[in-house]
């Protein structure tokens, strides 16, 4: 039996009433977007199991910093609080979605197409040099197979998990097409990109090796930040930490995940906001 979802959970009270809600179509889909603030827009893509109140706070930090956060729903009930039940009944649709591809290798997930258009009408709306975006766990790698389209100028991959390393050549694999690949390498070389990456060291669901396939595809416009949370760590990081931004947030001055979590803020600065 479900756990019961609360009333006042239904009526978006969990930080969303900020928000304006809308919806965005392309090519016959239809989403709702949650969208606050303004200046320059950065595409915030919610891990599972959805927008939670974690992720809404990041997105706070992102208007904080003078920036329109935008935040589609592609998954799970917007504004509901995680919880054990409700993150493990939200994996399996997600993962025989046809719009994810949660374990195939060399492949960009077709929700990406709608991603892009929704980034080209949030720089249209919103104005500034270009659009941020970031993906989180099951939607990580989103950010980077967004930065195919130009408007996209400030792609940060936090716990990127897909696809699901069940093999050597999964844990290698970034999530894109040879093809998509081949254009962010482009854009990399010859546009200045930096893609900016989040990972804890033990996390199994985002291993070393897909870091050094980053590293190795992109140079040094890939920024790794691989967090210590090895047995015995001095930050007190468990082995099971996975949310860079969210939920295994230690958000005290000096600790790993709150530096990476200011690296997240100055790239969108740096790039989004410099010239305004």
């Amino acid at each position: 039996m479900a756990d019961p979802v609360p009333l006042e959970l239904r009526t978006l009270t969990m930080g969303l009433d900020s928000y304006e809600r809308s919806s965005f179509s392309y090519q016959g889909k239809t989403r709702d977007i949650f969208r606050r603030g303004s200046g320059p827009a950065v595409i915030v893509i919610a891990e599972l199991p959805g927008i939670t109140p974690d992720v809404i706070a990041f997105a706070d930090r992102v208007v904080d910093l003078g920036c329109t956060a935008v935040l589609p729903h592609l998954f799970g009930e917007p504004g509901r609080p995680l919880s054990a039940g409700y993150g493990v009944r939200s994996i399996l649709p997600a993962c025989i979605s046809r719009d994810f591809a949660a374990f195939a290798t060399r492949r960009t997930s077709p929700v990406i197409d709608w991603l892009r258009a929704l980034a080209r009408e949030e720089h249209a709306r919103c104005g500034g040099p270009g659009v941020g975006a970031v993906g989180m766990c099951f939607t990580g790698g989103f950010a980077l197979a967004m930065a195919v389209d130009d408007s996209i100028i400030a792609p940060v991959l936090s716990q990127p998990s897909l696809p699901f390393p069940v093999t050597r050549s999964h844990k290698r694999d970034v999530g894109l097409s040879d093809d998509d690949l081949a254009k962010v390498k482009n854009r990399c070389a010859t546009a200045d990109l930096c893609v900016l990456g989040l990972r804890f060291t033990a996390d199994r669901f985002v291993p070393a090796e897909r870091f050094k396939r980053l590293r190795e595809e992109l140079g040094d416009a890939f920024v790794g930040v691989e967090i210590d949370s090895s047995p015995g760590n001095q930050w007190g990081h468990s082995r099971t930490a996975h949310s860079v931004l969210t939920h295994d947030l230690k958000d005290q001055p000096g600790q790993p995940t709150r530096d990476a979590l200011d690296q997240v803020l100055e790239l969108f600065r740096r790039k989004l906001l410099a010239s305004a």
